[in-house]
Formats: structure tokens, sequence, C-alpha cells
């Protein structure tokens, strides 16, 4: 074969025959390929990764936000109702579906903003998974519990005061609360029987059609009435009922799903359900879920504040924020939910990401203005500034203070920060959004950029409860004042339920234009088989053994029976102000987690689940006081047996 020589350059010039050639252009490849690749062993490589692969990484999107109140006004129709919690609130303002949750929305700027923060957040997310890992074989092994950074069960439970269950299943003395109890359980029994006959594996039952429902909330997730029914079925005895609850989990819980999902409501309720049903049995399949489950929560906190998105894909990790969220803004009862949950992923996973993730948002929160000592209900997860000044101890903020007073109360009242950030708002909220009626009831009105809205919704009703666990530990002088606020609020909330035809309380009530404690607008007349009402009678009668919350829940069981119950199970009305009923064939699984297991506690003794060990979680799943210095004392005593 000949080859042509280059014009004007003689062979004796090129000095190179072809065999040299080659060999010449492969050790100049193989030169160029090896400086290359180091770059990615150097000791800063993810910083140089990130100049050469962040183009091709997926990054979080924002969806088009659009009108918040229109789609606000769209997502309160009771009609097929998923659960009115999740979309925009942490119990949310009513929401159930999203107008347009493209799987591809377009790429905001927030989400180019967000480009550098991408590596650090994978390496976190791979240190999550690693130590995960290491903890999930350690806790197989044989000696498991010999090594302190490992959970061990049998020393939780040694550092209860009392038997969760307490001394007879807290079955109370005099015959006619217990009667009053067993109906309860009836009750249950009821709601579970027919999901399980008609929407076995599917998130909710529908009652009147006796089919399943499985919306799109949770990311491609089945069986949410199953996980929020765990800990209710165990702790009322229904142990049939409860083993085939558990045996779907070992057979049929995939959380290897790749849909969309509320950040906000996979964690209270399935985290939530998970840690609960294994704190109460000590079963580890429900541990090793809740944390395989939590880990694949950890991206949405992927954001330049590390304040989550609402909304992520469980599969590809990719975040969101609500379309309807004021400037693609997240929210803060949905971010403000996380921090129970997450510190007991922390202490059974002995993995610290989850506690660092939630401990950062108090970090920015404590740092930012809060406008007269208010929290705003939108947060920036881009900038980190409040993106409107609107307040509300209902939806889209309640369970953020819920999660304060809480969270103080499982750190065996050692988180400090808690504590100062729950008075510090508490009296905010006292100051600005306080009122009372010319009625005399006192209620919480909302904010919105110093205007008062004289509105109170069914969801802001559970804060009668949240001020009466608190009052012990507030300042001396105002503990009695913070328990009378709580009876206050609590018998306001019972007024909107004595106020309607059929006994059940609106989703929203009013107090202005001659109103008091009613619903003035059509699209606020529902009731959905709520809790938070009860929730507040549950504590009150904790706090106070005032027989009327006892009588105050049995009327509310009496008005389930008469207006909710039906042939196939319980459904949500469309109007309690009138006795022709219209359901909506709706039984929402926090009906059977929340709503029953807090009237089975009022009507039961306090040694069941009793409030000295136990703090309950926005869906009402139980989750135990962390007592660090006797689970330290525990490890100490277990070591010096073994030497």
């Amino acid at each position: 074969m000949v080859f042509r020589k280059l014009p004007g350059v003689s062979a004796s010039g090129m000095g190179l025959r072809l065999s040299q050639k080659f060999v010449f252009l492969l050790f100049l490849s193989g030169l160029v390929t090896l400086c290359f690749g180091a770059l990615f062993f150097l000791p800063d490589s993810v910083r140089l990764k990130r100049i050469f692969l962040s183009k091709t990484e997926t990054q979080p999107v924002t969806v088009g936000s659009g009108s918040e109140n229109d789609a606000r006004e769209h997502l309160k129709r009771p009609k097929d109702q998923e659960h009115p919690r999740g979309m925009t609130s942490a119990k949310g303002e009513t929401s159930t579906k999203l107008k347009s949750l493209s799987r591809k929305p377009p790429v905001s700027h927030e989400a180019t903003e967000e480009r550098l923060a991408g590596g650090k957040a994978q390496e976190d997310l791979t240190l999550s998974r690693s130590k995960t890992e290491s903890a999930s074989e350690r806790a197989t092994s044989p000696d498991h519990g010999a090594n302190s950074d490992t959970f061990s069960y049998k020393k939780f439970k040694r550092c209860l005061l009392k038997h969760p269950l307490g001394r007879d299943n807290g079955k109370p003395s005099d015959p006619k609360t217990n009667e009053r109890r067993e109906k309860v359980k009836e009750m249950m029994k009821f709601a579970w029987d027919n999901y399980k006959r008609y929407a076995w594996g599917k998130n909710e039952l529908r009652p009147l059609t006796r089919n399943g429902h499985i919306g799109n909330m949770f990311g491609g997730l089945r069986g949410a009435s199953v996980i929020d029914s765990l800990d209710t079925l165990y702790i009322m005895g229904l142990m049939e009922e409860y083993n085939d609850a558990k045996e779907w989990v070992q057979t049929s819980l995939d959380l290897n799903s790749n849909g969309e999902a509320s950040l906000f409501e996979v964690n209270i309720r399935y985290v939530g359900g998970l840690l609960s049903a294994y704190y109460l049995t000590g079963e580890e399949l429900f541990k090793n879920k809740a944390v395989e489950l939590g880990e694949k929560l950890l991206p949405a906190f992927n954001t330049p504040t590390g304040i989550p998105r609402g909304v992520i894909n469980l599969g590809s990790g990719t975040s969101w924020s609500w379309g309807w969220a004021s400037a693609g803004s997240s929210i803060l009862a949905e971010f403000g939910t996380l921090h129970l949950e997450f510190v007991h992923l922390t202490e059974l996973s002995s993995n610290p990401i989850y506690t660092e993730k939630v401990m950062n948002i108090r970090k920015l929160l404590n740092k930012i203005e809060k406008p007269h000592g208010l929290y705003p209900n939108f947060l920036s997860p881009v900038s980190g500034n409040w993106v409107q000044h609107h307040v509300s101890i209902g939806g889209l903020g309640d369970s953020f203070y819920e999660y304060l007073i809480k969270s103080y109360l499982m750190s065996d009242k050692t988180d400090d920060d808690a504590k100062k950030m729950y008075y510090s708002a508490l009296e905010a909220i006292e100051a600005n959004l306080v009122q009372k009626s010319p009625g005399g009831l006192t209620y919480m009105a909302e904010w919105r950029g110093g205007i008062l809205d004289h509105k109170m919704g069914h969801l802001a009703c559970f804060s009668g409860g949240m001020i009466g666990i608190g009052a012990d530990d507030g300042a001396p002088e105002k503990r009695q004042h913070y328990l009378d606020l709580a009876a206050e609020i609590t018998h306001t909330c019972h007024e909107s339920y004595a106020r309607s035809a059929t006994k059940l309380g609106p989703e929203a009530f009013r107090f202005d234009g001659g109103a008091e404690a009613t619903a003035t607008r059509l699209s606020d007349r529902y009731y959905i088989l709520r809790p938070e009402v009860i929730e507040s009678y549950m504590y009150m009668w904790r706090l106070t053994h005032d027989p009327k919350y006892r009588e105050w829940g049995w009327e509310a069981v009496e008005a389930l029976e008469e207006h909710c119950r039906v042939e196939s199970g319980f459904s949500g009305i469309r109007d309690v102000y009138t006795m022709t009923v219209s359901h909506d064939n709706m039984q929402q699984s926090f009906f059977l987690s929340e709503t029953l297991k807090y009237l089975y506690l009022l009507f039961s003794d306090d040694d069941l689940l009793p409030l000295e060990d136990w703090v309950f979680n926005t869906e009402a799943h139980p989750l135990p006081i962390i007592r660090k210095s006797c689970l330290q004392d525990e490890a100490t005593q277990d070591k010096t047996v073994s030497e």
C-alpha cells in the first residue's frame, strides 16, 4: 500500500513511518484520557465534576405557578377529594388534585441556580445510602444491640416510664365509658373490613361505589389506609386485622415507585405510620421500610437553602414546588412538619443526615426576619425569603407550630431551641391573631399582610390541644392562662359542631357579618371525616379530666354514625347544615389513623399511650420520647455486663 506524502514535506522532514505514527497517536490519546480521568480522583473532584457534568444532571424544577387563589379554590371542592391536606398544607387546606403537574415541567430560574448545589446534595445522598446499608447490616447481625451506635429495641423499651398499652389495655373502669370505647372499636372494624373487602391494597375506600381510590398524592405508593391503620388496629387489640396489615406490608408494599409524591403526606402517613408500628411492636420489617422510604425523600432537600420542595419523584429524586404555590415557594406546614419523623430516622439508622436536614431548616428560620414575630406560609427554597405575608394557624401553617412544641417534648425537654421558637410564635399569635367574638367565642383569625380575615378553619382546631400540651412548660405565670386559652379555643370548635344541623363541623367557619362559628360560604360547608376537633377533646380530657370533653366526643360519634356511616364504610358529607345528606364517597385514610384513634383514646384510661412517653405526629402516629441519658446509661450497663 502506498501512502502519499504531504506536498512540500520531504520524507526526512516527516521522520516517521506509518507504524510509528500509529504508536505515537495511541500514546497521545492514552495520555489525554489519563489526564482527563485524573480530574475525577483529585481531592476536589466533586467541584470539577460539577463543571463538566452539570449540564447533563437532572435538576429540580418548578411547576408553572399560575394563580394560587384559583388553584386553591379548585382544590377545595369536596368532590372526589383524596385528601384535602396534602396539596396545600400540613393537614392542608383542602387539596386533592393538581391541575397541571407535568412529568417534564419547564426548568425554572430557581432550578438553574441549584446546579452548584447538586454535587453536594448527591454526596449527602451517597453518604446516606452507605450509612443506612451499614446500619441495616449491623441490625441483622447476631450481636445486634451490642454496638452503642446501633438502635436497640430492648434498651428503648426499658427507657419507657410505662407500658405502652397500660395495665389493662387502657380499659376504663366505668361501664358506660367502656361501652362507648367498644363502640369506637366496632366503627374501626367496620371501616377496616369494608376497606379490605372492596379496596384492599388501594390507598382509600370509596364506600358508595365499593371500589378503591389511588390518587396522585403518594407517588405510586399503595396501601395508605393499611399503613395509617397499623397502630390503630394494634392498640385496639384487633390483632387478626393487624396481622393482615403486617402481612400486606411484608409482601406488597413496594417502595420502588416512580411517581410524583407529596413530601409532606408520604412523611406523615407512610414514614410516620411505619415508625409508630415499629416502636409499638418491635417488628424489624417496619423499621427497615421506614428507613428505606426516608432515604428516598432526601433529594427534596437539594435546594440552595436546604428548604425542601413540596413535590418529589420517588424514583428519580427530582423535586419541584406545587404549581399553585406562590412564586415556586415551599409551604411552611410542609417543610415544618418533618422534624419528628426525621429525628427518629436518625435514631433508627444511626445516620445523622436526617436530623441535619431538619436542623438546617430551623437555622434558616431563626436567621430570617419574622413580620411581627409571625411565620408566613410561603418561603422561597432558593432565596430563603418569605414570598408573601399570609399567616394561618389552619391550612398552610398549622402543623409547623405543632411540631415545635412536640419536638421539645419528644426530646425529653432538652430541645431548648424548639421551646424558644414555639413560645415566641405563640406570643406573636396571641398578639396578632387571637380574637374574641361579640358572643364571647375565642378564635384564631388569619393574617394577610396586617389585615385580619375573621375565618377559622377546621384544621386550626388542633390548636386547642397543642396549646394545652404546651401549657405546663410555659412561663410559670402563664401556665393557667395557656390552659384557659386551650379550653376556650376547643369550646369554640365544639360550637362549630353544635351549631350545624348534623352536629358535625364545617371545613371553615367565620366571625363576621353577624355570623359566629358558622360557615357562610357554600364551599366551606362540607365535612370529610376530619379529626382536629376530636383531637383537642382528647388532649383536653387528658389534661383536665373535665367530663364535658368525653360528652362532646360521644356527640361526634353519634353524628358520625347517623350521617357518615353508609352500607360499606364511612363517607364525608357535602353540607353539614342539611339533614338530607349528600355523601362524597371517600373514606379518608386519616379517619382510620386519627379520628377513630383519638376517639378511642378519649374513652380509654390515660395509661394507654401515656403522654409521659409518647407524642403523636400530625397523622396521630405515636412516636416515643427520646431519653438520650437513659439510652446512654443502658448502653453503659450493657457494656459493663458484657465485660
